[in-house]
């Protein structure tokens, strides 16, 4: 596993601000893209379930909590990292995010997320979209800085 999306973005808040807006706050910052789905229903709600050991689920309209991935590492202010799945991968398919959250000056800070595990789920798999690794990753990418940029936008207005 070698591939990975990595993007990253500053913020005006601390590490630790950016940390709790960005797994208490989730459900508010996260945006759907149609490509990229986390199941077939659509993205749904997301939501952390704090600490080592907890879940990243997508509470879905129809009811049902899908688990996207768990939490390996839970430091706030500094790194989170998790597994991700999307409803359509087999059960031995799964991928990774890593986020660090590193001060910049007094106010500000850098949110760097890695997604890798990609060049393991197959070109033709439905999440890939047929696309060969590169030019996905590439669309991944878009999609993490716009996800990014959702959180800065956030982290602004309550500032």
């Amino acid at each position: 596993m070698t591939a990975a999306v990595i993007v990253s973005l500053r913020v005006k808040a601390t590490p630790m601000e950016t940390f709790e807006v960005f797994t208490q706050e989730i459900g508010i910052w996260w945006r759907p893209n149609g490509l990229f789905q986390l199941t077939p229903r659509g993205d749904g709600q997301l939501r952390f379930e704090v600490g080592e050991g907890g879940r990243l689920v997508t509470d879905l309209s129809n009811g049902h909590t899908f688990e996207i991935g768990r939490i390996s590492v839970w430091q706030p202010g500094e790194r989170l990292s998790f597994s991700w799945r999307q409803g359509t991968f087999a059960p031995d398919q799964t991928t990774y995010v890593d986020v660090r959250f590193e001060a910049v000056g007094d106010d500000e800070t850098r949110v760097s997320v890695a997604h890798r595990g990609w060049d393991t789920i197959p070109q033709e798999h439905a999440a890939r979209h047929g696309f060969p690794l590169q030019p996905f990753q590439m669309r991944q990418a878009e999609h993490w800085r716009a996800l990014l940029a959702a959180l800065a936008a956030l982290i602004a207005v309550k500032h």
